[in-house]
């Protein structure tokens, strides 16, 4: 038997700011609509029938409304498990790989035949991070997507498991890091990269919950979650360390987690999307979002990143590693000046000219993300000098490594 889904909240939280979701949801066209294993199947990996015809009859509504569709679904490595007879999940690689290579085919199969029976024809997009750290692949993505819109096709997305193994494998922090680690921030770039008005991220909870008083760290560094008060936050101004703070545990057969939400949303945030976090459990759920209803914890964007800078910040791995001394990072945190060779303590990675590298200050602590003017070999002897030395050393009179327009500060700024 299905778990039944928490009662939707009834009102917003008393330290909620003021915000008219109607008047924000009349302005949406285009959609992105991400979910989770735990809402698409039950504990044992099987598909979770009834919830997921509901799904899609709510997505069908989005669609006859006259809006623009894009699903993110997860889903297909639980599916493969169950039909492959795998009780836990695989921590060997190439099983992870064969298990996704099963379940995509069950879990595009359910989607077509769902779709088809409310008249909606869909389309399967598998990705890689490639395919948005290249210009070429990614405007190919976009043009292909924008058409299937135009043509009222609902787009199913996922990465590319077989293939890629940016999301199924950990990654440690640090250097060369992979793009997606799992489907909400794959969620997010497609939101931010194709221009969505807002990123629905469908789970297993109604939103993001504060924490009780007393409900911190234990004695002994563990910590204790959170019970759950009887509303989540209805509206969420900024991700700040605060609110990040929040996030506790993780989902017990997905990848992600309210922590890995929030990492996400703040990508389409930067891209100009609204954001939402809500409980996909919930029949009807998305047409009480997009109706304007306060149902879920909803996110704000702030100042939007120009394209080419949220390309930097979000959609590339980046290629090496840049430690700066404190001056330098002061000057690029409140000038927002160019990094010169003077300020650089260190490299790492042997990147070429053009790459993405990220930022970092003697501490280890990422702050920013750049596009590097010369490779990591013509630089190592840089290093430290300034335009007089660069001069003779390099025969050419330049002291820029990374010009302040190609410089992204991140959230460790």
């Amino acid at each position: 038997m299905e778990p039944t889904a928490p009662a939707a909240p009834s009102a917003a939280s008393a330290s909620a700011p003021a915000f008219d979701r109607r008047a924000a949801m009349a302005g949406v066209r285009r959609v992105v609509v991400k979910v989770g294993t735990n809402v698409l199947t039950l504990d044992s990996g099987e598909m979770a029938l009834d919830r997921f015809q509901r799904l899609v009859e709510d997505l069908a509504g989005l669609w006859r409304r006259g809006l623009q569709v894009i699903l993110v679904s997860s889903g297909a490595i639980s599916m493969g498990m169950d039909r492959l007879g795998l009780k836990k999940r695989p921590t060997f690689l190439p099983d992870k790989q064969a298990c996704a290579a099963v379940g995509q085919v069950r879990l595009m199969s359910a989607y077509e035949r769902a779709f088809q029976s409310c008249g909606i024809a869909t389309a399967q997009v598998l990705l890689t991070e490639e395919d948005f750290a290249s210009r070429v692949r990614y405007l190919n993505l976009r043009n292909t997507v924008s058409r299937l819109l135009e043509h009222r096709v609902v787009p199913v997305v996922n990465e590319n498991d077989t293939v890629s193994t940016s999301e199924i494998e950990a990654t440690a922090e640090g250097g060369k890091k992979a793009i997606f680690g799992d489907n909400d921030r794959l969620s997010a770039l497609v939101a931010s990269k194709l221009g969505a008005d807002i990123l629905v991220l469908l789970s297993d909870v109604d939103g993001l919950y504060p924490l009780r008083p007393g409900t911190g760290p234990r004695s002994g560094g563990a910590t204790r979650p959170a019970p759950q008060p009887p509303q989540p936050l209805s509206v969420v101004e900024a991700v700040t360390p605060q609110i990040e703070a929040l996030a506790v545990g993780g989902s017990s057969r997905g990848r992600g987690g309210m922590a890995s939400k929030l990492r996400s949303i703040k990508v389409a945030l930067q891209g100009g999307s609204l954001a939402v976090i809500a409980n996909g459990l919930r029949q009807g759920v998305l047409g009480e979002v997009l109706g304007g209803a306060d149902v879920g914890t909803i996110f704000l964007p702030g100042k939007r990143l120009a394209s080419k800078k949220r390309w930097i910040a979000h959609a590339t791995a980046p290629a090496g590693r840049v430690t700066v001394n404190a001056g330098a990072r002061d000057a690029m945190v409140a000038r927002r000046s160019s990094l010169l060779f003077a300020g650089v303590v260190r490299i790492e990675d042997d990147f070429k000219r053009g790459d993405v590298v990220t930022i970092a200050d003697e501490s280890g602590r990422e702050f920013a993300r750049g596009i590097v003017n010369c490779s990591a070999r013509d630089a190592l002897p840089l290093l430290g000098k300034r335009s007089s030395e660069i001069a003779q050393i390099a025969g050419k009179d330049y002291e820029e490594f990374i010009t302040r327009d190609n410089i992204v500060l991140t959230e460790g700024a």
